[in-house]
């Protein structure tokens, strides 16, 4: 049986968030092909063997005119099943006219207040008639690829200093200060992730530390980093996707939230949330613009010390 599966976001942090999800219709349906709207996805995902393929789409999902030309690069793949997790009647309209059999969507038009794990957890549930959906699932790393990474001996972790968007980043001082402070208590390695655009602050960083115990993965790929995450101890750091792969290799992943709905660090054992005091969780939101200095080093280290 040929089954699909519809991600309909751009964010790798997203759509790591629903790979327990594609495992689970892989488990009844057989290794699936990921259609997803992130072009890096599949470097995560290569040698997991629920997963068939990983089809990067940059076209023809944004405009209403584009369905014939969406169904057309649904037919393609023959597909008996789908399962389209976003509550889009263009995607679903799509598959229709594409001759696929067996649609399975979220309710049409009920986009308003999506929280991603819980809508994501009730659909796979309807929808392969299953109870208690596992919200988190192990990522698949290939043993063999990890021999070459030769990392540092002491206890290692990942700094995600990295984001999305200025406005969830705790901010490169406050990761050297917490860095300093690490270094009173304990020996420790650190991998700073971020992106090759934010190398300057990776530099920034590490010109600040004086054991010159830190270096930056600003020019690694995401197929890279996961190793480096693999062979790590914890991930401290900024919403970004690092957390996501983290805690689903069983790190525990402490993430900062400034600017990001309680949502997508909702579905892990291993996630747990700092934010600044006296804010509700549940009313933090893309735009709320929290003062990074609400959050200080000493709350990050008191909240980490029983993991170190």
């Amino acid at each position: 049986m040929k089954t699909g599966i519809f991600l309909s976001y751009v964010g790798l942090g997203a759509n790591l968030l629903h790979l327990s999800y594609c495992h689970q219709v892989a488990k009844k349906f057989g290794p699936v092909t990921v259609i997803t709207l992130c072009p890096n996805f599949d470097k995560v995902l290569k040698d997991d063997p629920s997963i068939k393929e990983v089809i990067y789409l940059d076209r023809y999902h944004k405009k209403f005119f584009e369905i014939l030309n969406l169904s057309n690069f649904l037919k393609k793949f023959n597909f008996d099943a789908i399962f389209i997790f976003y509550p889009s009647f263009r995607h679903y309209l799509a598959s229709k006219i594409a001759g696929i059999k067996n649609i399975h969507h979220y309710p049409l038009f009920i986009k308003k207040n999506l929280h991603l794990v819980n809508a994501a957890k009730n659909f796979v549930e309807k929808s392969l008639k299953i109870q208690n959906c596992p919200t988190e699932t192990n990522i698949f790393v290939n043993k063999n690829k990890i021999k070459k990474y030769k990392l540092n001996n002491s206890k290692k972790i990942i700094l995600g200093i990295g984001s999305s968007g200025p406005t969830t980043r705790w901010g490169y001082d406050n990761f050297a200060s917490l860095i300093k402070k690490l270094n009173q208590n304990g020996k420790y390695y650190f991998y700073l992730l971020c992106g090759s655009n934010e190398e300057n602050g990776a530099q920034k960083i590490i010109n600040q530390i004086k054991e010159k115990n830190c270096e930056s993965l600003s020019a690694k790929d995401v197929s890279e980093i996961m190793h480096y995450i693999y062979l790590s101890d914890m991930f401290i750091g900024n919403d970004s996707f690092g957390h996501h792969i983290a805690c689903q290799m069983n790190k525990p992943s402490f993430v900062i939230l400034l600017d990001s709905p309680k949502a997508y660090s909702d579905y892990s054992k291993n996630q747990f949330r700092i934010f600044p005091p006296g804010v509700d969780i549940n009313k933090i939101t893309h735009g709320s613009n929290l003062n990074p200095e609400s959050i200080s080093v000493e709350m990050i280290f008191n909240k980490i010390k029983d993991f170190i």
